[in-house]
């Protein structure tokens, strides 16, 4: 029973470590792009490995930051409590989940057809360079949502094997989405990313300006989604997540006060967890009820 525990115990922190809920910000959208570049559901083989590649790309990118981090969320008092500072795991430990979740990642790649295993090296180095990126360029909130927005096109991919305009305009919806409600979980670290000379468009333009680049992201993020509409000749019930999204992202940015850490993690996490849920919702009930 001690050793269960311990396994569990384990388990649960790398969970936690690599923030397994979030996977809701990528997946869905790989969802979606699989269910349309199939035209349909795809053959089980591709369901089992494009998840198992998503899922494992995602934990071995966020472990890495982890490990890159490691130093700043230690001075952070805001991150202080993670896993890393509090030894709660050792650096050792989490080179090696990265290292087996990325092995898996490329595996998963290699099972689904030879577009994605000769990409998937490429996709590591994407995924996992953004850890750097807050040292010299305050980009990196769209560095972040350019490498989450490989997801959906990578499911592409996984089902075709070819290239296609339609999952790169949802890979830009991902990016655009990402980058902004990043932008607004920035506004909480701007004094201590401006003393460690982190880079981040709130620490260096101010929140004010931050806040209006990350409304402006979002608008162009829901004026995508709208072209993809037209695209792909979707109806009502597309139409219908639309108007919930634009609704909850005004309810986001409406309460986005850097200085409540409760109402920043409602803004900047769960409200977009649902949102990405209304999105997949739509979609796919849109595209087997009404296409």
């Amino acid at each position: 029973m001690f050793a269960v525990a311990q396994v569990w115990k384990k388990t649960k922190h790398y969970g936690e470590l690599v923030m397994f809920s979030h996977t809701l910000f990528s997946l869905p959208f790989a969802l979606i792009s699989l269910v349309w570049a199939a035209e349909g559901l795809p053959e089980p083989r591709i369901w089992l490995w494009s998840l198992l590649a998503i899922v494992a790309a995602r934990n071995g990118a966020n472990a890495f930051n982890r490990l890159v981090d490691a130093k700043y969320d230690g001075l952070n008092p805001r991150t202080a409590h993670r896993h890393l500072p509090r030894h709660l795991l050792r650096h050792r430990e989490v080179w090696w989940f990265v290292i087996v979740n990325y092995g898996i990642f490329i595996a998963a790649a290699a099972m689904l057809n030879p577009l994605c295993l000769i990409l998937s090296p490429v996709a590591i180095v994407l995924i996992s360079s953004y850890s750097y990126t807050k040292r010299f360029t305050w980009l990196s909130h769209l560095y972040l949502g350019f490498v989450i927005a490989s997801a959906p096109i990578g499911a592409w991919f996984a089902v075709t094997g070819q290239f296609a305009f339609t999952p790169f305009i949802l890979g830009t919806v991902v990016m655009l989405w990402i980058a902004g409600f990043d932008i607004i979980y920035a506004t909480q670290d701007v004094e201590f990313d401006r003393k460690q000379g982190l880079w981040s468009i709130p620490s260096v333009f101010g929140v004010d300006l931050a806040l209006l680049f990350s409304r402006l992201l979002h608008g162009v993020m829901l004026l995508l989604l709208v072209s993809l509409a037209v695209i792909r000749g979707s109806g009502w019930i597309y139409a219908v997540g639309l108007a919930l999204t634009l609704l909850l992202l005004l309810l986001e940015h409406n309460l986005v006060k850097p200085a409540n850490p409760r109402l920043m993690k409602l803004a900047s996490y769960n409200l977009n967890q649902v949102i990405s849920v209304i999105i997949l919702s739509s979609a796919l009930l849109d595209y087997f009820l009404l296409v």
